[in-house]
C-alpha cells in the first residue's frame, strides 16, 4: 500500500562541512552551495565546521566559522581543535565559548591522532569543563570509552548501521550518547535505535554538502516511526545545554 512521505522542514543538520577539502578537492564546499543544498532539502538550519580547521589551521578555521554564521543566523559555529598540536586548545576553546560556541567537533581519524593520545584525553577535558557538545569522526566501538562516564553530549558521526547494536549498548548506560543518521541507512536502523533507546540518540546529519544530502533526508522521511520522534531526531535540541536524561 502506498504510503504518503511525511513532508516539513528538517531542523537541524549536525554534520555540515564548509571551505577545502582538500581528498575531494572538485566538490564544491562553498557556503553558498551548502546553504543552496540544506536549502533544496528543506533543512533549515545547521551546525556548520570550516574544514580548514580539520586540515589545516583550527584558529582560522575558527574565525572562518564564526565569519560564515554571522551572515546566516540559522547555521551555529562549530570550533575544532587540531589534535596534532593541542597545547593551544584551551586558549582556543576559550576563545570560541567567548563568541558563544557551544559545539566542538573533532576530527582524530582524519588528522591520524590514536584515541589514546594525551591530546584527546587533554581535549576531551576542557570540553568536559566548559559544557560543550561534542561532535567526533571515527569507528564508535573503539573510541566510546574516551567519552564514558563524563557525563557529556556526544554525537558520534560515524556509527554504521553494522554497528548500531553496539551503540544501542552504549546508549543504555549513557544519555549523551547520541548517533548521527547518516550512516543508518539499513531499512531499519532508525526505527531499531528508536524503539530501543528513543529518538534523543539520534540526530540528523548528512555530511552536506560533501556527500550528496537526500540519502540522508529520505531516510528520515521513510523512517516508520511516529512524527513526533521524527520531529526529535531532526529538531534543533543539539544546540540546549542539557543532556537528555
Amino acid at each position: 500500500m502506498y504510503r504518503s512521505l511525511p513532508t516539513g522542514p528538517i531542523a537541524l543538520d549536525c554534520d555540515v562541512l564548509v571551505g577545502t577539502w582538500p581528498a575531494q578537492a572538485d566538490i564544491d564546499l562553498s557556503p553558498e552551495k551548502a546553504a543552496a543544498t540544506l536549502a533544496e532539502a528543506d533543512v533549515t538550519g545547521a551546525l556548520v565546521c570550516s574544514a580548514r580547521g580539520a586540515w589545516f589551521d583550527d584558529v582560522d578555521g575558527l574565525a572562518e566559522t564564526l565569519s560564515l554564521a554571522a551572515d546566516r543566523p540559522a547555521w551555529s559555529p562549530v570550533v575544532t581543535v587540531n589534535l596534532r598540536n593541542a597545547l593551544r586548545a584551551e586558549e582556543l576553546l576559550t576563545a570560541a565559548a567567548d563568541e558563544g560556541v557551544r559545539t566542538l567537533r573533532l576530527f582524530g581519524a582524519l588528522q591520524g591522532v590514536p584515541i589514546t593520545s594525551p591530546a584527546y584525553r587533554h581535549t576531551i577535558a576542557l570540553a568536559a569543563a566548559a559544557g560543550m557538545t561534542i561532535l567526533t569522526d571515527g569507528d564508535v566501538r573503539e573510541i566510546w570509552p574516551a567519552f564514558s562516564g563524563r557525563g557529556l553530549r556526544v554525537v558520534f558521526l560515524d556509527v554504521h548501521a553494522y554497528h548500531l547494536a553496539d551503540f544501542i549498548l552504549l546508549a543504555r548506560e549513557e544519555p549523551g550518547f547520541v548517533s548521527s543518521t547518516r550512516l543508518l541507512n539499513a531499512p531499519d536502523s532508525i526505527e531499531r535505535l528508536v524503539g530501543e533507546v528513543g529518538a534523543h540518540h539520534a540526530a540528523f546529519g548528512s555530511r552536506a554538502p560533501l556527500h550528496a544530502i537526500a540519502p540522508s533526508t529520505l531516510r528520515l522521511r521513510h523512517a516508520r516511526i511516529s512524527a513526533e520522534d521524527r520531529a526529535t531526531i531532526g529538531g534543533g535540541w543539539l544546540t540546549d545545554t542539557t543532556v537528555a536524561p
